[in-house]
C-alpha cells in the first residue's frame, strides 16, 4: 500500500546539512535535531577544515550519513546531493538546515506543518513577518532581503512568498522528483533558483514565519555578488518563466496582455527616445503629433502589462503538486465517472 503523507502513518523526516568552515557549530546543530527526523546528511563540502572528520571523531547517530565532495559544489550543489540522498532514502519530506546555527533544528514539526497537512509541497522559512524578530537583523542584511524578494516574486511569480535566501526549507518527495536537479544552481543563487523550478512544476510555496539567530558568524554572501551575479541569473528565470508559463505550456489572457504591452511598449520606447534625440541635436521641438505617437503607445503599454501583472498574481498554484503523483514522479490517473456509472446512479436516486 502506498504511503501517504498526512494520513494514517507519520511521514519520514530528512535534514540535508551542507556544511563548510561550520566546525564551530556543526556539532550544536546535529545535537539540536529532533526525534521526528529518521535520517540526518550532513554534506562535507570538501571543507579545508575536514567538518567530515571532526564530527566522526566527536559526534555518534545511527540517523547520521556523512557525504564528503570530493572537490567543492557550492552550498546549491552541497544541497541537491543531500536531496537525492534523501530520495534514495524513500523519506517523505526533505529539510535544508544550514551548518552556521542560525535556525533552530526544533522548528522542523513546525516547518513541515503544511506539508503534512497536504497544504504545501515546499514551505521556507520567513524572517519578515514580526517587528520584533527584524530589528535582531542586520540592516544590511534587512535591506538587502527586502530588495530581493520584490525581485524574486516577479521573477518567480510567487507573489505572497518573501525572503527568498531563507535557507530554512523543506520540501515533499513529489516535487523534488520534478526538479532538475541536476540543472539547479549550485551557488548561492540556490534558494531563488528552487524557486523558479517549482513555479514551473506548479508547485504549492508558504511561508513559515519565524526569527534567525545572528552572534559572530560570517555570511558567506557577499554584497558584489549579489549586484553583479544576480541580476543576469533572475533576468534570465524570469524570461524562461514567462516563456514556458504563458507561452509554450499554456496561452491565455496573460500572454495576450504581455504580447500587447511589448509590441507597444518597446515601439513607444524607441520612437520617443529618436525624437527626443533629434530635437535636442536640432534644437527643433518635436511637434504635438509626434509627442503622442509616443506616449500613447507608452499609456497603453503600461496598461496592458499592469493587466498581465494582475493575471499572474491570481494565477499561483493552489493544488499541491503531491496530491496529484505518486510516490514513483508519476502523475495520478483521476477516475472519470462512465455513462452507465451516471446513469445507474440517476436511477437509484
Amino acid at each position: 500500500m502506498e504511503r501517504t503523507v498526512g494520513m494514517d502513518t507519520q511521514p519520514t523526516i530528512a535534514v540535508c546539512i551542507p556544511s563548510y568552515k561550520a566546525t564551530a557549530t556543526i556539532l550544536q546543530v546535529l545535537e539540536s535535531v529532533g526525534p521526528e527526523v529518521s535520517h540526518i546528511f550532513m554534506i562535507d563540502d570538501a571543507c579545508p577544515e575536514s567538518t567530515a572528520d571532526f564530527v566522526e571523531q566527536n559526534y555518534s547517530d545511527s540517523r547520521l550519513t556523512i557525504i564528503r565532495n570530493e572537490k567543492n559544489l557550492g552550498v546549491g550543489g552541497a544541497v541537491v546531493q543531500g536531496y537525492r540522498a534523501a530520495l534514495n532514502a524513500d523519506v517523505d519530506i526533505a529539510v535544508k538546515i544550514d551548518s552556521d546555527g542560525q535556525m533552530d533544528p526544533a522548528l522542523v514539526p513546525y516547518l513541515t506543518r503544511s506539508i503534512v497537512s497536504g497544504s504545501a509541497d515546499y514551505a521556507k522559512g520567513c524572517r519578515f513577518y514580526s517587528l520584533k524578530d527584524m530589528k535582531s537583523m542586520p540592516y544590511i542584511r534587512l535591506l538587502g532581503n527586502a530588495a530581493l524578494s520584490i525581485i524574486n516574486k516577479v521573477t518567480s511569480g510567487y507573489w505572497t512568498v518573501v525572503d527568498p535566501t531563507n535557507g530554512f526549507t523543506a520540501i515533499h518527495r513529489a516535487a523534488l522528483q520534478q526538479l532538475p536537479l541536476n540543472r539547479i544552481s549550485r551557488g548561492y543563487f540556490f534558494e531563488s533558483d528552487m524557486l523558479f523550478r517549482l513555479s514551473t512544476i506548479r508547485a504549492v510555496v508558504k511561508d513559515v514565519p519565524m526569527a534567525s539567530v545572528y552572534e559572530d558568524e560570517q555570511s558567506q554572501l557577499r554584497i558584489g555578488r549579489v549586484l553583479f551575479e544576480f541580476p543576469p541569473l533572475y533576468a534570465r528565470a524570469f524570461v524562461k518563466r514567462i516563456l514556458y508559463c504563458y507561452f509554450l505550456r499554456d496561452f491565455n489572457a496573460v500572454s495576450l496582455h504581455f504580447v500587447l504591452a511589448m509590441a507597444l511598449l518597446i515601439p513607444g520606447t524607441f520612437w520617443g527616445s529618436y525624437h527626443w534625440w533629434k530635437s535636442v541635436e536640432t534644437g527643433v521641438v518635436a511637434t504635438t503629433g509626434t509627442v503622442m505617437l509616443a506616449v500613447l503607445p507608452l499609456i497603453l503599454g503600461f496598461q496592458f502589462l499592469l493587466g498581465a501583472v494582475q493575471g499572474d498574481m491570481a494565477n499561483q498554484p493552489d493544488e499541491p503538486v503531491q496530491k496529484t503523483t505518486d510516490r514513483t514522479g508519476r502523475r495520478r490517473q483521476m477516475s472519470m465517472p462512465t455513462i452507465s456509472d451516471s446513469s445507474n446512479k440517476g436511477r437509484a436516486q
